[in-house]
Parts: structure tokens; sequence; C-alpha cells
């Protein structure tokens, strides 16, 4: 896997390329100081991740990422910044992670173990899937509202069904489900997920995010010509990623 470090400040510099060569095989391909350089260097070379602080020189983090996120192939986008405030914006651009400075080496070390496995699910992802299935109940609508699915819970399978599903969040190695009130774990990636679902009836809205799109109550305009997701009785905002923008307005009709 390899990657660049895209950082003004010295010091930060040579203490993150430090942390990622010693807590992962993770090979940095060069640093950058300048957002404007980053840009010219992925015109000609390809990258996996990058380590991206937000204030830097020509072209500020932000919008860099916000470039990036039209890639045809997106490389993995981890913030390093002293700033909170930029979460959310980080998250709508569909970033990795976000760190903050200074940098906490045991919170480094578990992103890097995050990462790696990701890219290695990834690259893997038609490997080893877990058995899902839907039991059909309307042979000529094909899967509707009313086709249902094995969610898992502990050491049960429970099956539910599909319309009950709210959304779905990818969490490190697993996908997290959610209907009203139930959470289940399913050892599986978003993408293997969603793809299990009815497409007419989940949207992809982010790269860690499906939801079902018959459960949305609000739309809420946020950063960067973004959106969030409100649910009906349900306590949860779901980000609409920028690249998804065009295909979620299209969808719903707005």
């Amino acid at each position: 896997m390899k990657a660049i470090i895209v950082e003004d400040e010295f010091p930060a510099r040579e203490e993150l390329k430090y942390l990622i060569e010693t807590h992962s095989s993770i090979q940095v391909m060069n640093c950058f100081e300048d957002g404007l350089d980053v840009l010219k260097f992925l015109q000609e070379n390809d990258t996996d991740a990058i380590f991206l602080d937000i204030n830097i020189p020509s072209l500020d983090g932000m919008l860099l990422a916000g470039n990036i996120s039209k890639f045809a192939k997106k490389p993995y986008i981890i913030f390093t910044t002293a700033y909170k405030e930029h979460a959310a914006q980080a998250f709508a651009l569909e970033a990795f992670d976000y760190i903050l400075k200074p940098y906490d080496e045991k919170r480094i070390a578990a992103m890097l173990h995050k990462l790696e496995a990701a890219f290695l699910r990834d690259q893997n992802q038609t490997d080893g899937k877990e058995e899902l299935f839907f039991q059909r109940s309307d042979t000529i609508t094909g899967l509707g509202t009313d086709a249902r699915i094995n969610l898992r819970k502990n050491d049960k399978i429970i099956v539910t069904a599909v319309n009950d599903i709210y959304y779905a969040m990818a969490s490190e190695k697993v996908t997290l489900v959610y209907t009203l009130p139930e959470e289940y774990t399913m050892p599986m990636s978003i993408t293997e997920f969603h793809s299990t679902l009815p497409q007419n009836l989940f949207f992809r809205c982010h790269r860690s995010f499906t939801v079902n799109l018959s459960k949305i109550s609000e739309i809420v305009p946020w950063f960067n010509q973004t959106y969030m997701i409100r649910l009906k009785d349900f306590n949860a905002e779901i980000p609409v990623s920028r690249s998804k923008v065009k295909e979620f307005r299209q969808i719903m009709r707005f």
C-alpha cells in the first residue's frame, strides 16, 4: 500500500512519517507542503492513501480533498489537523479518518491498522463473502419492500423485513445495520451488504453509509454543497458525499 503526506510543518511531517513506518507496512512515496504540487503529482501518479493537513499553501486541504473526490479512482483521505471544527465537512467528503494534532501514537497505530485492513478488504472484495440471502415474497416485482433478510445479533440469525432497515454503516471490518430499535452486526463490508439490498429502495449515499430512501424525512444542506439526511422516527443523521449529490438529487427529484 502506497501513501503520500501533505503537511507544511517539518516536525509534524517527520513525526507522522515515522509513525506510519513504525506501525504499518505502508510505503510513504512522497511528502508535500503545497496543495497544487499534490494535484500535479496525482496527474502522473497513483496513491492509495493521502495524509492531508488542512492549512497548507496554495490550495487548502478541504479544497484539495474536494478535487480528489472527483477522481475515478479515489485514494483514502486521512485528515490531520489541530482543528476539530472541520470534522463534519471532512466526512461529507468521504474522509477515511480525522486525526487531531498533537498526534497520539496509539490513535495513529489503530487508524493505520484499520486503514490497511480496509485496503486489503477492498482489494479482495469478492473473496470470502459471508452467506446472506433474501426470501422472496413477490416473484413478479422481485425484491420489493416485503422481501426479508437474515441479520445477525450475537449468535442468533434474525429474519427481518428489508424495509425495517433504516440505514447501514461501515465499521472497520463489519457493517452495522440499524432497524427500530435494534442494531445488528454483519461480518462483511458495506459494499457487500449494500449489494444484497433492493437497489430501488436503498441508496449508497456515502462510502461508509447506505440508507433506506423510504425512511427519509428531511434533507438538510451541508458543507461544500453536500447534504445531511434525517430519518423518520430515528435519531440519526446520514451524510451524502459530494460525489453522490447529483445522483441523490435525481432520485429524490429536487
